[in-house]
């Protein structure tokens, strides 16, 4: 934000000294604005993008159980679509457009118009003017809440300051450093960069945010499939991983690849169309690297336990706003950690039953 300030704004003070009064356009100020503009403005609809929308600011946040929609649907629109958001899918503004089930020739209209007066001239509307819709009944006297989309309680404060317990999109994010330390742990540098550069061959990677890879373990302890092939190429046999080096030149599909391998190995039918089960990934080792994995995140909390977490909560006051809703996040991640061991140990224990047992039965990949 210091360097968008020093890039766009400075300048414009040393340009107009006269017209322009250096106080009001400091960095101080800037970060204000920014902020009210992070933290306030929504996705309205396809039409309007964002925008900070007077009254509409003012509801607070409640995932997947929002009370109003603010949108630009035509007076006559049929208010089946908004019951149905109720029952089905509660998504985020930003897909509210979804909603908004004009005729073909009016839709058409609104999304390519040149200008606000055409899409005015088209539905008779003042493009300025938004609706609050109600989605769901709401007694009197009680707080009506909006949404601010499918958000974990890591998005949440870091977006907007606040956290919700038992949040249903919380996730956990392990960086690709993690992996890697892990890696070297067991094995030299080099051998885990040609086993990462392999991975990247075939086209898979992590998630990107500010420079830094990562993979998420979603809220049922179950990580990316990205995550998974990683581990199973770092842990392949020297002679496995040049095997599957050479057919990635000839492989049709990328999967194909690593599905080549693992319907060797399993003596399963393999098809171009098939793509990678999950649970064909998780070798004994494998499931091993989550459970190492899963200390090496738990580690970055520091000695206390989650009890120790837990309980500094319950003394905490609502009233001590950041430690309580960072307890929350800490709480909520290593929760997630948990179950991710558990899916890590699962896994282990279903390998070493079939393995006991020495079964190989037939069976096809997952159809898409």
């Amino acid at each position: 934000m210091y360097e968008d300030w020093k890039e766009n704004i400075l300048p414009l003070v040393y340009l107009a000294p006269q017209s322009l009064n250096p106080s009001s356009f400091s960095v101080k100020e800037y970060f204000a604005a920014r902020s009210l503009i992070a933290s306030r403005s929504f996705q309205i609809d396809e039409y309007h993008g964002f925008g900070m929308v007077p009254l509409a600011d003012l509801f607070n946040h409640k995932t997947g159980a929002e009370d109003v929609h603010f949108t630009s649907v035509s007076p006559n629109q049929e208010y089946e679509d908004d019951v149905d958001s109720e029952n089905g899918d509660n998504n985020e503004l930003s897909k509210i457009s979804s909603h908004d089930k004009r005729d073909s020739t009016c839709e058409n209209s609104y999304i390519h118009s040149d200008s606000e007066s055409d899409y005015s001239s088209v539905t008779g509307e003042d493009p300025m003017m938004l609706q609050m819709i109600m989605v769901r009944e709401v007694k009197s006297g009680d707080e009506v809440f909006n949404t601010y989309g499918s958000l974990g309680n890591a998005a949440l404060l870091h977006r907007y300051g606040f956290t919700e317990a038992n949040n249903p999109f919380d996730i956990v994010n392990i960086d690709l450093e993690l992996v890697l330390k892990w890696g070297c742990s067991l094995f030299s540098s080099r051998y885990c960069r040609a086993r990462l550069s392999l991975w990247r061959r075939i086209n898979i990677s992590g998630s990107v945010s500010e420079n830094s890879e990562y993979f998420e373990v979603s809220s049922d302890g179950e990580p990316e499939l990205e995550l998974l092939t990683l581990l199973y190429i770092m842990l392949l046999p020297d002679d496995t991983c040049h095997k599957l080096d050479i057919s990635i030149c000839t492989a049709d599909k990328v999967s194909a690849n690593i599905g080549m391998i693992l319907a060797e190995k399993h003596d399963i039918t393999w098809s171009t169309s098939s793509e990678i089960s999950k649970d064909l990934l998780l070798t004994e080792k494998v499931c091993r690297a989550l459970l190492a994995l899963a200390d090496i995140r738990e580690s970055c909390y520091g000695s206390k336990s989650i009890d120790e977490d837990v309980e500094a909560l319950e003394r905490c006051c609502m009233t001590e706003r950041k430690l309580y809703h960072s307890l929350m996040l800490r709480i909520s991640e290593r929760r997630i950690l948990e179950k991710f061991r558990t899916y890590a140990t699962a896994g282990a224990q279903s390998q070493t039953f079939q393995d006991a047992n020495g079964t190989s039965t037939k069976k096809r990949l997952k159809k898409h």
